[in-house]
């Protein structure tokens, strides 16, 4: 990631843009520009040498305007302060967007748990929530898993604040084992998601999707998923790009003819590393990590960190893409954006395209709360209900004003916002 990039000014760049275009009355503005509050935390670590290690914690409250705020924890050794406001901000969007009761809140820890043992991660967790545990619970602040935090890390957290409040409180995060208040298909829910999406902007385009290939960077979770989907579908993903931790470099993976996920997942560590010398040796050409936007194909979903379709390597991109699917957050910068507009690349923005992680996370609090859950094809299918819903809302608008995709559905989740801060009385 550039130095330069910052994805803060880059969220309220997005947001300037549309709020001029909503023509926001300036204090309506100046409140949904900025988070509500933040926190910012130490947290010691005994680690396993005996040694004591200080990390440094992060959460943001954007806005809870619409209902307590939602979004995941993030454990990353490049994580800063403004790139958790920036997807605190992104949340609030995207709530908004896909109109569920939620605000916009995201966390995180400057670290790597690739190279922390079980025990280490554990007190970490626990000592994360010990240092929010005043300003987040069921009706304040619902976390949830994000980048290298998973249902283990989720579990930890809600053990140490149910500890901490003294009672049960399974709804105060989400994204935890199924059997101990997780929801039954919450694991496929983002890459699902995403898919969900892309299915139905692929009819807008008046194409079929079965034979339509793909290139996807980033092998988590969520790639994962969607490759698996595409696949049942009856598209092809041509290639992954994904993360070596051992060399600290990236890779892409690639097969004309496609991929096989389920083979991928069976050679990948639990943050989506694919091993090299397996893939090779099973017929991949391994190519530098970069080469996944560069492939001939129809479809590129980003799926990774943000920055990635930037003003230098959106003229990479092939002149074959007719959609980007953007499964990660802010994978596309506001200078790539007038090029792949003029390109005519339809676009679905991340905070639409991911949005399926969220929804699902709303539905497993919604469970949580009730004592009462949901078998797995209700839960997926009142998340396609969902997608498909905000995904045309979104395109109807596009179409309507003659505006950018990404503006569209930024209208929709900002005057929602908005609306909801007039209701209040705050503005």
């Amino acid at each position: 990631m550039s130095e330069k990039f910052n994805a803060f000014e880059m969220a309220q760049a997005q947001f300037d843009r549309v709020a001029d275009m909503l023509a926001l009355e300036p204090g309506v503005r100046e409140l949904l520009r900025w988070p509500m509050r933040e926190f910012h935390f130490t947290i010691p670590v005994r680690m396993d040498d005996g040694s004591v290690r200080i990390f440094r914690g992060f959460r943001v409250h954007h806005n809870d305007l619409r209902g307590p705020c939602k979004g995941g924890i993030r454990f990353h050794p490049q994580e800063t302060a403004d790139t958790v406001r920036a997807l605190a901000t992104w949340m609030t969007w995207k709530c908004a967007l896909a109109d569920i009761p939620l605000g916009g809140g995201k966390g995180g820890v400057i670290c790597d748990p690739r190279r922390m043992s079980a025990r280490e991660q554990e007190q970490l967790c626990r000592g994360w929530i010990r240092q929010v545990f005043k300003n987040v619970g069921p009706e304040l602040d619902v976390p949830a898993p994000d980048v290298m935090t998973n249902a283990q890390h989720m579990l930890w957290m809600l053990d140490e604040y149910e500890t901490l409040a003294g009672g049960h409180y399974p709804g105060f995060i989400t994204g935890k084992p199924v059997g101990m208040g997780g929801s039954l298909g919450r694991t496929e829910a983002t890459g699902f998601g995403v898919m969900f999406c892309v299915r139905e902007a692929v009819k807008r385009l008046g194409r079929e999707l079965k034979g339509m290939t793909a290139a996807f960077q980033g092998f988590g979770n969520v790639a994962q998923h969607a490759v698996r989907w595409l696949t049942k579908a009856g598209g092809r993903a041509v290639c992954v790009s994904c993360w070596d931790g051992r060399d600290n470099a990236a890779y892409t993976y690639r097969k004309a003819d496609g991929v096989d996920p389920d083979f991928l997942v069976s050679i990948s560590d639990s943050y989506g590393a694919i091993d090299r010398d397996k893939a090779r040796a099973a017929g991949y050409e391994v190519l530098p990590g970069e080469d996944w936007i560069t492939q001939r194909v129809d479809i590129l979903v980003p799926c990774a960190l943000e920055n990635q379709i930037n003003a230098d390597t959106v003229n990479h991109i092939a002149d074959s893409v007719v959609l980007i699917a953007e499964g990660a957050n802010g994978p596309t910068t506001p200078e790539a954006d007038p090029v792949i507009q003029q390109r005519r690349i339809f676009v679905i923005p991340d905070f639409l395209c991911n949005a399926g992680g969220v929804t699902c996370s709303y539905f497993e609090q919604v469970q949580a709360n009730m004592n009462y859950y949901w078998e797995k094809e209700e839960v997926l299918q009142r998340l396609d209900s969902v997608m498909t819903k905000a995904f045309h809302a979104m395109a109807d608008m596009a179409e309507r004003r003659g505006v950018y995709m990404r503006d569209a559905a930024y209208m929709i989740a900002v005057d929602r916002v908005a609306q909801a801060a007039k209701l209040r009385g705050r503005v």
